[in-house]
C-alpha cells in the first residue's frame, strides 16, 4: 500500500498556491491508489533549528539522554520516521526571498543526520532513503524556476538526492506576480502530465 507524506511550509495559510498544489497533487495520488494512506506535516508553525543540544541529543547513546535531550530527540526522531515511511513525498515549496522558506530548511537541517539519511563512502557521499518519489508544488511570485535566482528547486532537489531521493518532479506556479493565471495554468498542465 502506497504511504503518502505531505509537507506544507507556507505560512499563506488558504491564500497558500503551494498548498493547493500538494493538495491537487495527494488527491490525484489517491484517486490512482484509493487504498493510499496520508500523513501531514505543516512546517509553518516553525522547525527546531538544529544547534548544539540538538548535537548532543541525536548523537549521543540514547541511554545517556536527560528529558531535554530526549525531547529534542524524540522530534527529530519523528520526522525522519514520517519520511522514512513514506513512498511518495509530495513538498510544498513556496519561494520566499529567493530561497527555500526556513521552517522547510530547518526540517531539511532535521533529516541531514550521518548514519541515517547519509553516509560517507571512499566514493562520497550515498543518501540512504532511496527508493521514493518526491514530487514538488513550487510556488513563487517574481522568480522563475531554473532562474538565476532560483535558489530554491535546485537546493531542494540536492538534498533529496543527498538522501537518496532521486526521482524528484516539480509541479511549478512561478512568476505569479507578473499573470498568476498563466503562473496557475503552467501548474494545472504539469499536474495534469503527472504520473500517479
Amino acid at each position: 500500500m502506497t504511504h503518502i507524506l505531505r509537507v506544507d511550509a507556507s505560512i499563506k495559510g488558504d491564500a497558500s498556491v503551494s498548498r493547493g498544489l500538494t493538495a491537487k497533487i495527494v488527491e490525484k495520488l489517491q484517486a490512482a491508489a484509493p487504498g493510499a494512506t496520508v500523513t501531514a506535516r505543516d512546517l509553518s508553525p516553525g522547525v527546531p533549528q538544529i544547534d548544539g543540544a540538538w548535537l548532543g541529543a541525536v548523537f549521543a547513546d540514547p541511554a545517556t539522554l536527560d528529558a531535554d535531550q530526549q525531547a529534542i530527540r524524540a522530534q527529530a526522531d519523528a520526522y525522519l520516521d514520517e519520511v522514512r515511511a513514506a513512498d511518495v513525498l509530495v513538498i510544498g515549496l513556496p519561494v520566499y526571498n529567493f530561497s527555500v522558506p526556513a521552517q522547510l530548511k530547518a526540517w531539511l537541517d532535521q533529516l541531514a543526520r550521518r548514519g541515517e539519511t547519509f553516509v560517507y563512502t571512499e566514493a562520497g557521499p550515498e543518501g540512504l532513503l532511496k527508493g521514493k518519489r518526491a514530487i514538488v508544488a513550487m510556488s513563487s511570485d517574481g522568480v522563475a524556476m531554473g532562474s538565476e535566482a532560483d535558489f530554491a528547486s535546485g537546493y531542494l532537489r540536492h538534498m533529496l538526492g543527498f538522501f537518496g531521493i532521486t526521482d524528484v518532479e516539480f509541479v511549478v506556479a512561478d512568476q505569479m506576480a507578473f499573470g498568476a493565471e498563466a503562473g496557475l495554468a503552467r501548474a494545472e498542465a504539469a499536474l495534469a502530465k503527472l504520473a500517479a
